[in-house]
């Protein structure tokens, strides 16, 4: 697995960054900030500590896929971290086999840090190396969107 890390900061509050980046209040502020990654991104499941999330996206040949992950930890307002354990195909879960392996156990951790209203948010993730270069076009530009999102309307 390859570490990454990007870091973005938005003129908003913790509590606002990140309720809007999870979708908590409405799921439509997390699919606009991850529609930079897949134009249908979605999510099933909740953001409590030690649930099931399927990260979600309709691919170019209209089929379902994603990934089968569990909340590794949730500190509202602080600290987010995604445990990656398996890959969705159609309806499948599969979370054995080559394709899996790559990405056991891969993390996405979110740190958020409030200092005079304006919050850095620092994203840690391990990707694998097929993936480096695809994380570095668009991870930039999904944090864009989600300042944009955020510090709209303050």
């Amino acid at each position: 697995m390859e570490k990454m890390k990007f870091t973005v900061g938005i003129q908003a509050p913790a509590v606002r960054v990140f309720d809007m980046m999870l979708g908590i209040g409405n799921k439509s502020t997390y699919e606009q900030w991850t529609a930079l990654f897949n134009p249908t991104s979605t999510f099933d499941g909740n953001w409590e500590k030690g649930s099931k999330m399927l990260f979600i996206g309709v691919d170019e040949h209209g089929e379902k896929g994603g990934m089968v992950s569990e909340i590794a930890d949730n500190i509202p307002h602080r600290f987010v971290s995604i445990r990656h354990y398996g890959l969705l195909q159609g309806n499948i879960e599969i979370t054995e086999g080559t394709e899996v392996e790559k990405w056991a156990n891969g993390f996405e951790n979110y740190t958020f840090e409030e200092q005079l209203g304006t919050t850095t948010l620092t994203v840690d993730l391990d990707t694998t190396e097929e993936f480096v270069e695809y994380m570095n076009e668009h991870y930039p530009l999904a944090l864009a969107k989600l300042k944009e999102i955020c510090e709209a309307g303050i």
